[in-house]
């Protein structure tokens, strides 16, 4: 059994690096709809729409004068100022990793390890076009070798249960977050929903949670703004939807519920949002609206992650 001081850098620690990945994939969709010819593109700032869907809003703000492409790829990417920024997540993954180098594998700490040597090798400013897509394509390729290590190499305990715990509860975050970013690049007045830019819209969206080939494999059929939200949202198939990630989180809870001899309110609250998923339909989440509904799991995710907190971590 896991101290708890122990257990909460094993949860951080995959937190940590899953956030890593999923800044580098809303930083990609801005970048993939930032360079959509101009009739093809958005009226608004897809850069500022990347700030806004990490909830950075106000620290970047504080910070820069725009939202201009140098601007937010320093602040998403390098900033020692954002506690989200994909520096600071390796470098936090990379301190946690070594504070429990008795917890993990060799394969996850030289992984990690590596990955921040890597790091350190990107210009922090003024990248072209070409080197954000090679940093990116690090980035995310770095954390999925992680992610491969410790399932791979890990022993089966409460410390897995803890890895993929975090793992999961930051990618719920994560989905909801890149799947916003769809909302705050709405279309024009007037456009055609379903329309040309409408869909280089959804599909970039896809592209960044590596789903676009699983689209057609589930669906078979052309790409419909009202598919793609399904996939990403309620469809247990993808391992990065909504359904996919509570469900995990309560299978991995369940598992701690064993290994520590009683079930808690961690366990209650996946189970309930995990049935609220379950149950509910695309249509119910349009007419709710696609927005509020997000911020809603997203609020829901929180305060599942406050009592795993409480219950296991302090």
């Amino acid at each position: 059994m896991l101290l708890s001081r122990t257990a909460e850098e094993i949860y951080w620690l995959a937190r940590y690096v899953e956030r890593a990945e999923n800044t580098a994939r809303i930083l990609d969709v801005a970048s993939r709809l930032a360079a959509l010819p101009a009739q093809y593109g958005s009226e608004s700032n897809e850069w500022e729409s990347a700030v806004l869907a990490t909830g950075s809003a106000a620290s970047f703000a504080s910070a820069y004068p725009d939202a201009s492409r140098d601007n937010v790829i320093h602040f998403l990417a390098f900033s020692t100022e954002n506690p989200s920024s994909i520096f600071v997540c390796m470098r936090r993954a990379r301190m946690a990793a070594r504070a429990v180098r008795t917890a993990i594998t060799l394969d996850m700490w030289n992984t990690i390890n590596d990955a921040w040597l890597e790091l350190q090798r990107y210009p922090r400013d003024g990248m072209s076009p070409r080197q954000l897509v090679q940093f990116l394509s690090f980035v995310k390729e770095a954390c999925l070798q992680f992610d491969g290590a410790a399932f791979r190499t890990m022993l089966r305990t409460d410390a897995y249960a803890f890895f993929f715990l975090g793992a999961y509860v930051e990618r719920t975050d994560a989905t909801a977050r890149i799947l916003d970013v769809k909302y705050h690049v709405l279309l024009p007045e007037g456009e055609e929903v379903g329309g040309v830019r409408d869909y280089f819209q959804w599909s970039s969206i896809l592209r960044a949670a590596s789903a676009y080939s699983a689209y057609q494999w589930v669906f078979r059929d052309s790409l419909k703004p009202f598919r793609v939200a399904e996939l990403l949202t309620i469809r247990p198939e993808l391992p990065r939807s909504l359904a996919h990630c509570a469900q995990n989180a309560t299978v991995f809870l369940d598992q701690l519920a064993n290994d520590y001899g009683r079930q808690g309110p961690a366990q209650r609250a996946a189970r309930a949002h995990h049935a609220h998923l379950q149950n509910t339909t695309i249509e119910a989440i349009f007419r709710e609206g696609l927005h509020q509904f997000l911020l809603r799991v997203i609020k829901r995710n929180a305060d599942l992650n406050d009592t795993i907190t409480a219950q296991y971590l302090h």
